[in-house]
C-alpha cells in the first residue's frame, strides 16, 4: 500500500510540473513517508493542504477500479441503472445463432434468459449463442451464478463472494451449444462474474476488450467530511479457487474499438462508420463504408442517458430530423459491429466443423 501511496504522489507531482526522478535502471519507489516529508519541506509554491489533495487525487486515480468516492450524482445514476432490464434484447442472426443482450445482472435474470432462450430455440434450430455483456452492470452475484448454471450439466462450484457461494446442479437440459461472450471496458461487477464463470469453466469464449475490474464486494465508509468512500473489501472467487482480477478479465480474442464507435454499433450492429477500426493484436481492418459528408454531419454521438434508454427499451433510437442517428440500409444483412461479427464468424466456423464431424 505504501508503494501505491508513493506512486500516486509521484504522479501528482509530475502533473503539477514539479521535477522528480527515479534511479536510472530501477523501478524502485521511495517510501511514502520519506517522499512526503521531502516534498512538504522543499517543494515551493504548494501548501500542505494542496499537497494532501494531490496525494488523495493520485490515490483515487491509482486505485480507480477498487476505490470510489461517491459523488452527488451517484444516487441518480443508481436509479437509471435500476431501469435497465435484465435481458434487453434477443434475436436470431443468420437463421441459426441466438443473440442475447444482458443489460443488468439482477434478480430475475436466470428466468428471463431461460424464457428468451426457449422462445428462440423453439422456432429455430440454434447452432450457437452470443451472450452480449458489453455495457452490462449489476451487483447481484447470486443472479450471475444462477444464470451461468443454465450452461452447466454437472455439479461443481461456480462462485464465492464473502460468506456466500453457489454450486451448479446436475441437469440433462443444460444449454450445451457453443457460447461466445462479448465484453468491454464497461462490463462491470456481476456481469464480469458471469463472464468469468463461463470462461473459466469452459462454457464460453470471451471476445472484445478487458472488463472494468470492478467485480468485488464493496464496503462503504463515511469520511470525516461527510463524503462516502466505497472500498473493495473482498474478491469474487470463480469456482472457489480463482479471484476475478482487479484489472479486469482479458478477452480470449481481443477486438479493440473506440468506445464511441462501440456505442454506435451497440445501437445498430449494421451501422456504417467512416473510419477504420483496429481489431485483434495490431491488425487494422476497414469494416465500414465511408459515409457522405451529409451523413457524417447528421450523425451525433450517443450519450449515457440514451444508452440507458436503449438498454431499457431494447430497440432502435433512430428518429426524424437533423439530429437523428443515420443508418445505412443498403446492406442490412452484413453485420459491421466488429465484436459481434467476429463472434458470429467463430460460431459459423464451429458449426461447419461439427457438421463435418457428424457426417
Amino acid at each position: 500500500m505504501i508503494q501505491f501511496l508513493s506512486s500516486a504522489l509521484i504522479g501528482c507531482v509530475l502533473i503539477t510540473g514539479a521535477s522528480t526522478s527515479i534511479a536510472a535502471g530501477t523501478n524502485s519507489i521511495p517510501a511514502f513517508e520519506e517522499l512526503y516529508k521531502a516534498l512538504r519541506t522543499h517543494l515551493k509554491g504548494m501548501s500542505a493542504e494542496e499537497l494532501d489533495q494531490a496525494a488523495a487525487r493520485g490515490l483515487l486515480n491509482e486505485l480507480q477500479s477498487r476505490v470510489f468516492l461517491l459523488t452527488n450524482g451517484a444516487a441518480a445514476n443508481s436509479n437509471l441503472i435500476l431501469e435497465i432490464p435484465t435481458l434487453s434484447r434477443s434475436e436470431i442472426y443468420d437463421g441459426s445463432f441466438g443473440y442475447f443482450r444482458i443489460g443488468r445482472v439482477a434478480e430475475g435474470l436466470p428466468e428471463d434468459f431461460r424464457k428468451g432462450y426457449a422462445d428462440l430455440s423453439g422456432t429455430n434450430r440454434l447452432k450457437g449463442v452470443v451472450l452480449d455483456l458489453r455495457f452490462a452492470t449489476g451487483s447481484d452475484y447470486a443472479a450471475a451464478a444462477a444464470a451461468a448454471d443454465l450452461f452447466m450439466d454437472s455439479e461443481q462450484p461456480l462462485l464465492r463472494w464473502g460468506e456466500s457461494s453457489v454450486r451448479s446442479t446436475a441437469k440433462a437440459q443444460a444449454i450445451k451449444l457453443p457460447v461466445v461472450v462479448l465484453v468491454n471496458q464497461q462490463t462491470t461487477g456481476a456481469a464480469e462474474a458471469l463472464a468469468g464463470i463461463l470462461r473459466d469453466l469452459r462454457a464460453g469464449l470471451l471476445i472484445g476488450s478487458a472488463t472494468a475490474g470492478q467485480a468485488s464486494l464493496f464496503k462503504e465508509i463515511t469520511l470525516d467530511g461527510g463524503q462516502h468512500l466505497r472500498v473493495a473489501s473482498s474478491p469474487i472467487m470463480v469456482g472457489n479457487t480463482r479471484a476475478l482480477p482487479a484489472d479486469g478479465l482479458k478477452p480470449d480474442i481481443a477486438v479493440q474499438v473506440p468506445l464511441e464507435d462501440e456505442k454506435a454499433y451497440f445501437e445498430d450492429a449494421f451501422r456504417s462508420l467512416p473510419r477504420s477500426l483496429t481489431q485483434g493484436s495490431g491488425s487494422t481492418t476497414n469494416l465500414a463504408n465511408s459515409l457522405s459528408a451529409t451523413n457524417r454531419a447528421a450523425r451525433r454521438r450517443i450519450n449515457e442517458a440514451e444508452l440507458v434508454r436503449l438498454q431499457r427499451e431494447g430497440g432502435s433510437i433512430d428518429g426524424e430530423g437533423p439530429g437523428r442517428f443515420l443508418r445505412d440500409d443498403t446492406n442490412r444483412s452484413q453485420v459491421t459491429d466488429p465484436a459481434l461479427a467476429r463472434a458470429l464468424d467463430l460460431l459459423k466456423g464451429l458449426a461447419v466443423v461439427q457438421q463435418k464431424r457428424s457426417a
